[in-house]
């Protein structure tokens, strides 16, 4: 039982290290977050882009942000939730906390371009922040036109099984306190079970007003349950990258720089000059 405890304590306290080890390595600047930036009558909602946990803004999305500047949109993909603001390593805080961020994030993007309303795509923990704005934050559904999130933890995750493991063992309260310890205190709420969870999934999810679209890949295998993420509400699109590119076994981390996602995100986005998806072999972790 010790050997098995030690070995759950120590997979959780990894886990953020190695995920934002991936973010943190890339440049510190993509060319995003242009406040000079005004929308085109094209695409006149700017686009706010919401990284995973332990990511950053511009490593999360070196790919998908550039391809949507090259769309036309404005788009903005900032660090949020930084425990320590020196390093690049952001989504620790509390979601409660992220959330409010982002939403001061919105007001600011609203003023500097002049738009009314932005789309917002997030992804992992950005996901959830995308969902939870709109239902929890008052006046911001009507600030945003169009979720994408990509995987989201809407029903909590299992971290590929690990949260099970650990509330069979019963020691689910002594992983907590490790994780919020390492200073990851959005960890511990992401889980399934937990009240930032229950939360969320208590009454509708969707608002009057917001297009939604959640899309997961049934190769993930960080937010498991796969289907975790999806918001079964009328009005809703769920879909797995794997409906429209069977051969596609991207990963959870991959979402996020996979060439098919970006192009069907933009047709999304922008349904009337869809594009075909060309399909490819994303980042299978």
């Amino acid at each position: 039982m010790r050997r098995r405890l030690a070995a759950v304590l120590a997979a959780f306290a990894l886990l953020v290290p190695l995920m934002a080890g991936r973010a943190a390595a890339a440049p510190p600047s993509s060319g995003f977050n242009d406040y000079n930036c005004r929308p085109s009558a094209a695409h006149p909602e700017p686009v706010l882009l919401l990284h995973g946990l332990g990511g950053n803004g511009p490593g999360n999305f070196l790919t998908l942000g550039p391809f949507l500047m090259g769309e036309g949109y404005c788009v903005y993909a900032e660090t949020y939730g930084e425990a320590l603001p020196p390093i690049p390593v952001g989504g620790l805080v509390s979601v409660d906390a992220s959330a409010k961020e982002n939403a001061a994030r919105i007001d600011k993007i609203l003023a500097s371009t002049g738009a009314s309303k932005v789309d917002v795509i997030g992804h992992s923990e950005g996901g959830y922040l995308s969902l939870a704005i709109p239902k929890f934050l008052p006046g911001y559904a009507a600030k945003i036109k169009q979720v994408v999130a990509l995987a989201p933890p809407t029903h909590g995750t299992t971290f590929a099984g690990l949260v099970t493991l650990a509330q069979q063992l019963g020691i689910m309260s002594q992983v907590n306190q490790v994780l919020a310890g390492a200073g990851c205190v959005a960890c511990t709420q992401l889980t399934t079970g937990a009240p930032e969870i229950a939360r969320l999934t208590s009454g509708a999810i969707a608002q009057p007003g917001v297009e939604y679209t959640v899309i997961a890949s049934k190769s993930d295998e960080l937010v498991t349950p796969t289907d975790t993420a999806f918001v079964r509400e009328e009005g809703v699109t769920n879909t797995y990258v794997q409906d429209w590119c069977p051969s596609d076994g991207v990963g959870h981390i991959g979402l996020a720089y996979d060439g098919a996602v970006a192009r069907y995100i933009a047709n999304t986005l922008d349904p009337a000059h869809r594009k075909p998806v060309s399909c490819g072999f994303g980042l299978p972790f």
